[in-house]
């Protein structure tokens, strides 16, 4: 059959709107909408046969979904007034009913199920195009920052804002403060034991009064004016070790933002004295989702400096010999006897790629270490009983103990954390 006797049988189904005509025909030429395919098959058809032109208001497939593109436009933009965004994404939810009408209407005609275009898709990009023009935003088919669900079934448009990111480095300058939030084991974060403030909390639910997170994120979120605020983390250092120099990679997450157009740079001025001297944020940046994968999963190398006391009296040719050994050297670690409690009790193989230091006077020295990632530095230097080999104490042969550790470097091993592709201008 010819397009024109596909069109005469499709009007002869029932009363058609012009996009529902037009959709038969979706691929054929470029640049018009299906609405003026439909119109121009009325009129050639109404030529051709010499009868009068007549336009149907109603339609017996989309029920007059197709006359309220302008309508639903309308109402997505409303629900997102408020929030701030670029890209945008639109769906639709189609009544199985419709759905069928669709699929009946191309039976009737004798036409492949997938001739033209869905309803749905359609929907998708008529809406989405108005809402564009209503919001002065693109449509993004990756992670948008609003997605919008139109439910043709109730007349409502479900959002959904995807969160924001900013990215930077960090610098725990005091001990004894945790990277993240730290529930109070006792109350398991409640504050309450049998009905009372806990002892071991003080009542606040959480181990340690102050946290990075908790130093950085509410600043982000309120700036953003999210719903909540995650802080993720290229690994973490020990709650007693500061993290110094370039800092830790992080990034902060914020949930339903209504703002992502901050100034990074106030950002993190505000942070900094938030943190008033405890934490220092460095390198700032908006990001995009892609960045939280990549801060927890790149592999990156570690730089250490440490204090050590030893158990006997060390001679300094006795320490470089022994450091000598250890820089370059495969080591075998057990899993370490003071995490054991939440890690698997495996052993590991990690590379020392440097190893320097000098004793302070014949009890005492100061270590530089830079290993693999995942090199458990203060049992390379313990041996933690014989579950690390080769350590420092085994080489020594004399009891040894980290008494501060620094974490002054972290850096991804083949490739820096921040690109291009990550970060947003």
């Amino acid at each position: 059959m010819s397009i024109l006797e596909d069109a005469r049988a499709a009007l002869a189904t029932g009363p058609l709107c012009d996009s529902c005509l037009g959709r038969l025909f979706a691929d054929r030429s470029f640049g018009l909408a299906n609405a003026e395919r439909g119109h121009a098959l009325r009129v050639t058809l109404a030529l051709a046969d010499d009868d009068p032109f007549e336009e149907s208001e109603d339609c017996w497939v989309c029920e007059g979904e197709c006359d309220r593109f302008d309508w639903w436009a309308e109402q997505a933009a409303s629900a997102v007034r408020g929030y701030e965004f670029d890209t945008y994404q639109v769906g639709t939810k189609v009544p199985p009913l419709l759905e069928e009408n669709d699929e009946l209407l191309r039976e009737d005609v004798g036409l492949d199920p997938d001739a033209g275009e869905a309803l749905k898709t359609e929907l998708n990009r008529e809406v989405g195009k108005r809402i564009g023009d209503l919001t002065d935003a693109e449509v993004e088919f990756g992670r948008p920052a609003v997605q919008l669900t139109l439910d043709l079934a109730t007349d409502e448009v479900e959002t959904h804002v995807n969160s924001a990111f900013v990215y930077g480095r960090y610098r725990k300058l005091k001990r004894d403060i945790p990277q993240t939030k730290w529930p109070c084991n006792d109350c398991n974060g409640t504050g309450l034991w049998q009905g009372e403030p806990c002892d071991g909390c003080d009542g606040s639910g959480y181990r340690y009064d102050e946290s990075v997170e908790q130093l950085s994120a509410p600043v982000v979120r309120e700036a953003m004016d999210g719903e909540e605020a995650v802080f993720h983390g290229a690994g973490r250092e020990d709650v007693d070790a500061r993290m110094l120099d370039s800092g830790r990679p992080f990034v902060i997450e914020v949930m339903e933002p209504r703002k992502r157009d901050v100034d990074a740079d106030v950002l993190e001025s505000d942070i900094n004295a938030f943190a008033d001297g405890k934490v220092e944020v460095t390198d700032l940046h908006l990001a995009t989702h892609e960045m939280v994968e990549r801060v927890k999963e790149l592999d990156a190398s570690k730089t250490y400096r440490m204090d050590v006391e030893f158990g006997d009296a060390v001679d300094a040719d006795a320490l470089q010999d022994a450091l000598a050994e250890l820089d370059g050297a495969t080591i075998q670690q057990e899993t370490p006897q003071r995490v054991t409690h939440r890690r698997a009790d495996i052993t590991r193989t990690r590379t020392v790629y440097d190893a320097e230091g000098e004793l302070t006077d014949d009890r005492h020295a100061e270590l530089r270490i830079h290993g693999e990632g995942g090199l458990y530095v203060k049992e390379l230097v313990s041996s933690d009983g014989g579950r690390t080999e080769p350590s420092l104490a085994g080489l020594l042969d004399t009891d040894a103990v980290v008494t501060a550790l620094d974490v002054i470097d972290v850096q991804g091993e083949d490739e820096p954390f921040a690109t291009d592709e990550y970060l947003k201008e």
